[in-house]
């Protein structure tokens, strides 16, 4: 079973916070709360916790992993943003919205969407997550905690961590956040398509 460590979702503790990032630096995969439900989290280098997210939830390389940013300038670090692009991050951040951009050249090729060589990009509104990527010093790998083959909806945060108990090593419990995904928009060419509809309102028709 893995370690379960209760984090006040407004005044996260620092010892807290600094005990999963250091499970994210051996290589760790940690559960952890965001502003649209729990998420997996792992350190951008750690392609064996990816890996372990790919079985879980039975992706394939069509899937656009997401990095949870801090601000929109660390979203231009590892992603090609056009003028049009950038306003509507910055409208909409933070926010329970996942926005796909091209990938930086220099984004490690197993952080890329295989065929648009795309990157999820996203800065959610919860104090807990923020504390995190800030800890971490870099972007935060992520993946919606969302388990095939299972009707999620009105789950307890109990429930959740029964079920992936022994599939992460760290389980941060911030209580009730949502089962609600985030809107998935993507921005790879000049208009922006509307890929999922999720908690966050579209700005577009």
């Amino acid at each position: 079973m893995s370690q379960r460590l209760e984090v006040h979702p407004d005044n996260p503790q620092r010892r807290l916070i600094a005990q999963a990032v250091a499970v994210l630096d051996r290589g760790g995969l940690i559960a952890y709360p965001t502003d649209s439900g729990y998420a997996l989290g792992w350190r951008l280098a750690s392609t064996a916790a990816q890996d372990r997210v790919v079985r879980l939830r039975r992706l394939d390389n069509r899937h656009n992993f997401t990095l949870v940013c801090r601000h929109l300038s660390e979203i231009g670090a590892y992603a090609r943003m056009h003028d049009a692009a950038f306003r509507l991050i910055r409208s909409l951040t933070p926010g329970p919205y996942t926005f796909l951009l091209p990938a930086a050249a220099h984004l490690p090729r197993h952080l890329k969407q295989a065929k648009k060589r795309s990157v999820g990009v996203r800065i959610p509104d919860h104090r807990v997550a923020l504390a995190l990527v800030e800890e971490l010093g870099e972007p935060l790998s992520s993946s919606s905690l969302i388990l095939p083959d299972e009707d999620m909806a009105g789950w307890e945060v109990d429930d959740l961590y029964q079920r992936v108990a022994r599939d992460v090593d760290l389980f941060l419990d911030s209580g009730h956040c949502g089962d609600t995904p985030t809107t998935v928009i993507d921005l790879t060419d000049d208009a922006p398509v509307l890929v999922r509809q999720g908690k966050g309102e579209v700005p577009f028709a």
